[in-house]
């Protein structure tokens, strides 16, 4: 589930970013995408 939505932000940066859609948001999206990948990995490697 969790790369269900980290791939759907990546990909809404990637068409805001190419559309120049929304400015800054677009690149909170990457970044909120980032912050999940690193917790699932690292919280990933505990279980």
């Amino acid at each position: 589930m969790i790369w269900s939505v980290i791939v759907l932000l990546i990909v809404l940066w990637a068409l805001g970013f190419g559309f120049h859609i929304a400015g800054g948001l677009i690149h909170l999206l990457l970044v909120i995408a980032l912050i999940a990948l690193i917790f699932n990995l690292v919280a990933g490697r505990r279980r």
